[in-house]
This record gives C-alpha cells, structure tokens and sequence, in this order.
C-alpha cells in the first residue's frame, strides 16, 4: 500500500521558521508530483507549494521569498523550509503526492500536520 508520512508542524512565534517533511512509501514506479496544501479554519484548501518530476517549482503568491520546497527523488521525500512565518499560516498542511505505481496512477494525501503561528 502508498502512503505518504508527514514529519514535522508545531507552534512557532510569527518570524520565526519550521520545516515539513513528507516521505512516500510503497511500491513506487515514479513520482509525477510532490508537494503541499493548506487549509485554515473555514477556509479552503489551498496549494502552498509544489515540485514536479522535472525539478519544476511552483509557490502561492502569499508564500513566495518565505517558503523554499525541495525534493529528494532518491528518498523519495519533499520538504518544505517554511522562513519569516505569519499568524495568517496557521493552518493544517497536508503533503500531497501524485504517484505511477504497479496498478495505476493515483494522488495520495497525507494525514495533515498542524502548524500554529503565534503573533
């Protein structure tokens, strides 16, 4: 079975920094797309930042020059080095992983890992 486990999320005080870490597991052919997504209270999810199997990068506006995504193919992991952090990134981030393996072509979410940004 895919999944994808998330490390990292915690309270941090506005300015400072915290990085995520998502690493995908299972039988794994290729990995088409790695990334992130957020989700506030009462709001929607939204993408914060992601990395195609071409090394191509893509960022929210809101998090351009703060957020750095990076990804290992190797260890089969993203990470996400998250810099200068504001009270509005206070949300549940979710790594998010579009994957080839033996049966198909699938996304796959994980579990979502809280981050808390106290002004």
């Amino acid at each position: 079975q895919v999944q994808l486990v998330e490390s990292g999320g915690g309270l941090v005080q506005a300015g400072g920094s915290l990085g995520l870490s998502c690493a995908a597991s299972g039988t794994i052919i290729r990995i088409r797309t790695m990334g992130w997504y957020r989700q506030a209270p009462g709001k929607e999810r939204e993408l914060v930042a992601i990395a195609t199997s071409g090394d191509s990068t893509d960022y929210a506006d809101s998090v351009k020059g703060r957020f750095t995504i990076s990804r290992d193919n190797a260890k089969r992991t993203v990470h996400l080095q998250m810099n200068s952090l504001k009270p509005e990134d206070t949300a549940v981030y979710y790594c998010y992983a579009r994957l080839l393996h033996y049966r198909g072509e699938n996304d796959y979410w994980g579990q979502g890992t809280q981050v808390t940004v106290s002004s």
